[in-house]
């Protein structure tokens, strides 16, 4: 009988450690979620310090926009837009039948970048205010992307890249123009950029760093949807 009874009270013991363990278990934060990467903080700043003196040669604008295949009649998104300084230039290139989309997540630079296309007389610019994980963009709205100085900066990057996906065309093409670095020191490794893409949905088609170079950026990468 006694043997019995300690029997009965080892395995309600064996039970109750291993209902514990199980509490204990489901309790705990995942090992299987990777930690969200360093970003660094988005400007707030004199939004006029984008619009320095020889940028377009500096940066070879024209280049860019021919490789993302800006031309009359498209539709492109500047996303983390700042002065506008690469909208208005888009803004042109598309011409009065194409259109721009100006993504900010800053309300000053929504305004100013208003301003700025009323003053310059550009009436094929629309602002949109985004958030850190989504542009807002309306579905099947884009031709091209572009994220100029400005990814290192977005604080859910993949998110944000798998929402972009809705608002690309067929054939659209995103590109991202930026400096190596840690993330937060504002620029980000080109390495950790493909990779995040990648597991968004996109496919690295073209690399152009040597464009770039002058204004002192690291990389131009081009990317396309896998769908």
């Amino acid at each position: 009988m006694i043997m019995i009874l300690r029997q009965w009270k080892a395995e309600i013991l064996a039970s109750a450690l291993l209902i514990a363990i199980a509490i204990a278990a489901a309790q705990a934060p995942s090992t299987s979620t990777t930690s969200q990467r360093k970003t660094s903080t988005p400007y707030t700043g004199d939004l006029t310090i984008f619009d320095y003196a020889d940028r377009d040669q500096k940066l070879h604008i024209n280049q860019v926009m021919d490789l993302l295949g800006l031309r009359p009649g498209k539709s492109v998104a500047d996303i983390g837009a700042g002065s506008g300084w690469f909208t208005v230039r888009a803004a042109r290139r598309v011409g009065p039948t194409g259109m721009v989309y100006a993504v900010e997540i800053n309300p000053a630079a929504i305004q100013y970048v208003e301003d700025r296309a009323k003053k310059e007389k550009l009436k094929n610019i629309e602002t949109v205010m985004g958030t850190a994980s989504d542009s807002r963009l309306p579905p099947n709205s884009v031709n091209a992307v572009l994220l100029l100085k400005t990814y290192h900066e977005v604080a859910q990057p993949v998110e944000l890249m798998k929402n972009l996906r809705s608002a690309l065309r067929t054939g659209a093409r995103v590109g991202i123009i930026d400096r190596n670095g840690n993330g937060e020191n504002h620029g980000v490794e080109k390495k950790i950029v493909i990779q995040e893409a990648e597991s968004a949905g996109y496919r690295l088609v073209e690399e152009h760093d040597e464009l770039v170079k002058d204004d002192k950026m690291d990389y131009f990468l081009v990317f396309a949807t896998t769908r």
